[in-house]
C-alpha cells in the first residue's frame, strides 16, 4: 500500500485550504509515515504506542 500505515491503516485524507476570502482549495493531509525496525511503514502515532508498550 502506498501511503497507509501498516499497523492501523491510516491513510491520506482530503482537506481544504481556506484563504481570507474563504475560497476553498482542496489538498491532501498525509500521515507521518516512517520505517520501523521491520521495514514496514507505520505512522508516528503507532511507533510511539509501540515504544510505550516496550518499556
Amino acid at each position: 500500500m502506498g501511503r497507509t500505515c501498516a499497523d492501523c491503516g491510516k491513510g491520506p485524507k482530503k482537506a481544504a485550504n481556506r484563504s481570507h476570502a474563504k475560497n476553498k482549495t482542496l489538498r491532501t493531509q498525509k500521515p507521518n509515515l516512517q520505517k520501523n525496525e521491520k521495514g514496514d511503514m507505520t505512522c508516528n502515532t503507532c511507533r510511539r504506542t509501540d515504544a510505550k508498550k516496550a518499556k
